[in-house]
């Protein structure tokens, strides 16, 4: 089953409409979506190590792009939402506090968390419930994704083919140690 989803992927990765794919997923996943734009840069680059800094560049635009729909969720629905709750149960101090140390740490937690399997989202979203400088986010954010995409592009192009047959052979092993990569990306987060 494992390998028919791989050659699937694969298989759409290699179609001229993946470009198109990869921009909307890389997009979707930095503001609502769970899925992380490398589980199709990977197999695209792959398939095309040449092409491999162009893909970068569209998973970058697609995730800063939705960083911004992920930032203006945490600005616009939080405060409608979760602030009377917050109110109601009397975390002002407490939500304060938090604002206080993202607007303190905000610039270090998106590049750090930005390069990181934790899901861009949640960063994108509590950057804009604390009120974080929106300018500021947009260029950490540029230069964090940027930054994770365009060094597996690059590994990618200079690793090409050796990669692939090293992830065709040893499939269950890569996607055992991606799934742990995520699984502590998400425990890293329950810990900050």
């Amino acid at each position: 089953m494992l390998r028919r989803v791989y050659d699937n992927v694969i298989a759409l990765a290699e179609r001229p409409s993946a470009p198109l794919w990869l921009l909307g997923l890389a997009f979707a996943e930095a503001s609502f979506f769970p899925l992380p734009p490398d589980v199709l840069l990977i197999p695209m680059a792959l398939a095309n190590p040449r092409r491999a800094p162009l893909f970068a560049a569209l998973a970058t635009l697609g995730s800063v792009a939705g960083g911004a729909l992920g930032y203006l969720i945490g600005y616009a629905l939080f405060a409608k939402l979760a602030q009377p709750l917050i109110h109601f149960y009397h975390y002002d101090a407490a939500f304060a506090a938090f604002q206080h140390k993202f607007a303190e740490y905000g610039v270090a937690v998106i590049l750090i968390k930005g390069l990181t399997p934790i899901p861009y989202k949640i960063v994108t979203i509590a950057a804009g419930a604390a009120a974080f400088s929106f300018p500021l986010f947009m260029g950490a954010s540029l230069i964090t994704r940027g930054g994770r995409f365009f060094l597996e592009a690059l590994l990618l192009r200079i690793f090409g083919e050796p990669a692939r047959h090293f992830i065709e052979d040893r499939l269950g092993l890569v996607t055992a140690t991606i799934a742990v990569l995520i699984l502590a990306g998400f425990i890293a987060l329950k810990l900050a």
